[in-house]
Order: structure tokens, then C-alpha cells, then sequence
């Protein structure tokens, strides 16, 4: 058993909640609150209410995601919105989101654990947002149908891809929705881009700016960090946990 407060308090510092900007909708930390007690922890990508369904299945009194509860901003308790808060209540489960902390934490964090698990060789940052830079990157040495093959087995199934020249030169990573960044990502010298999903211009756009993108899904491509903070929780805490799979096919 260990103490909810001990556990945000380790995450704050670990992730630097106070110090990552973010989107106004992600509200890093601790979202909701429950008796201050925590013996297993549940990790997901989104705070959904089928999620947060199986974590009080699995018997969770914590779980952390990706994706929090307040993503569309301010909405009425009714529904679907009522029905999740009322279970967490209910079961007396907590609930503790991580966006952009997440995504470019330099060991737990997406895009960290999708490089290294693809067996790229990271040694630069790119893509410059409100002070703090979102992508990582490295020289791919081998071939594209080895990246290819090598994604698929690690990550899943490719969703979609352009290929813009036979190398794949410098491969950049930003795990979830980062294809509509073609052009600035362009910019940074990244000549292949891996990400999970982008919109539809940015697929001619790509073409036209010469850069190769591998879109993995943004599901898929942001199951890792979680995954990491439950293993680490684990560790530190003698916790517990359980990642709830719950993809959304994007």
C-alpha cells in the first residue's frame, strides 16, 4: 500500500508537470482524488469510460493515462461524463493524467521508448514549442523496408505512409498527432518522419517538401509511456498494475 500524495509528488518531479507547457485541456496531474491510499495502479492512454470501467474491474485504486478527463474543456455532468465520474467515485479510484510531460520525458516518455524500441540511435532534439523541443531523431543506417518491418514489429501496424527518396536519412519521432507539423518538421532537417497520424494535406505536402512520414497510429504510438510509469511505480512503490488495452483503430 502506498500513499496517493507520496505517488503525485514522485510523478510531479519525475515528469516535471509544473514545468512542461501543454494544451489548456490536458491539466497535468492529479485529476481526481481518492481516499489517499493506493495498492494497484491501472495505466491507459485515455481517461474514457470504458477505461476507467476496467480499471475498477482489475480492482485499481489509481490510474494514470495520457489522455485525461478534460480534453474538450469545460462540459456538463451528464451522460457520459456523470457516468465516469460517478464510477470513480463510487469505486474510490484516482485519477492522474501526463500529456506533453510524457510524450518528451528523456526515458519514460513516448517518443523515447518508440526510438529506442526501434533501435534508433538518438542524438538530437527538434521541433521548437513554447520553450521545450517535442521531437527526438537520429541517422537511420539501414534501409526503409527495414524501418518499415522494423516498426510494424514493435509498434504495429503502419496506418500509412509516404516515401520521398531511397535513404532515410535523418528519422525524426513524435509519437501521437503530429502530421500536420510536415512542413516545420521539414525545416529541422529531418529528412523521414515517424509520428502516428496527421491529416490529409499533409500527405501532399509532404510530397512536395520531399519528406518521407510514417504514420503508426496515434493510439499505438502513445501506449508506451504508460506502460514505463507503471513498471516505474512498480518498482518505486511495490505497487501492482495493469495496462488496460483499449485502442481506438487511429
Amino acid at each position: 500500500m502506498a500513499k496517493l500524495a507520496e505517488i503525485v509528488e514522485f510523478l510531479g518531479q519525475e515528469l516535471r508537470t509544473s514545468e512542461v507547457p501543454d494544451y489548456p485541456g490536458a491539466h497535468n496531474g492529479l485529476q481526481l482524488e481518492n481516499g489517499g491510499e493506493v495498492d494497484k495502479v491501472a495505466v491507459a492512454v485515455d481517461a474514457s469510460l470504458t477505461v476507467i470501467e476496467d480499471a475498477i474491474s482489475v480492482g485499481a485504486d489509481l490510474l494514470v493515462v495520457h489522455h485525461g478527463m478534460f480534453w474538450q474543456g469545460v462540459r456538463m455532468m451528464t451522460g457520459g461524463n456523470y457516468r465516469r465520474l460517478k464510477a470513480a467515485f463510487d469505486s474510490g479510484l484516482a485519477i492522474y493524467s501526463s500529456h506533453i510531460p510524457l510524450d518528451v520525458h528523456p526515458q519514460w516518455g513516448n517518443n523515447a521508448v518508440v526510438a529506442k524500441e526501434i533501435g534508433l540511435e538518438v542524438d538530437t532534439k527538434f521541433l521548437p514549442w513554447k520553450g521545450i523541443e517535442l521531437g527526438i531523431s537520429g541517422q537511420w543506417t539501414r534501409t526503409w523496408e527495414e524501418l518499415i518491418a522494423t516498426v510494424e514489429a514493435k509498434v504495429g501496424p503502419i496506418i500509412s505512409s509516404v516515401r520521398c527518396g531511397e535513404q532515410v536519412g535523418r528519422l525524426g519521432v513524435i509519437t501521437g498527432g503530429a502530421g500536420s507539423e510536415v512542413e516545420a518538421v521539414k525545416a529541422s532537417g529531418i529528412d523521414t518522419f515517424l509520428t502516428g497520424e496527421g491529416p490529409h494535406w499533409s500527405f501532399p505536402l509532404a510530397e512536395e517538401l520531399g519528406l518521407s512520414v510514417i504514420h503508426a497510429g496515434h493510439y499505438a504510438t502513445e501506449t508506451f509511456g504508460v506502460r514505463e510509469i507503471g513498471q516505474k511505480l512498480a518498482e518505486k512503490f511495490g505497487l501492482k498494475y495493469d495496462f488496460l488495452d483499449h485502442p481506438t483503430g487511429v
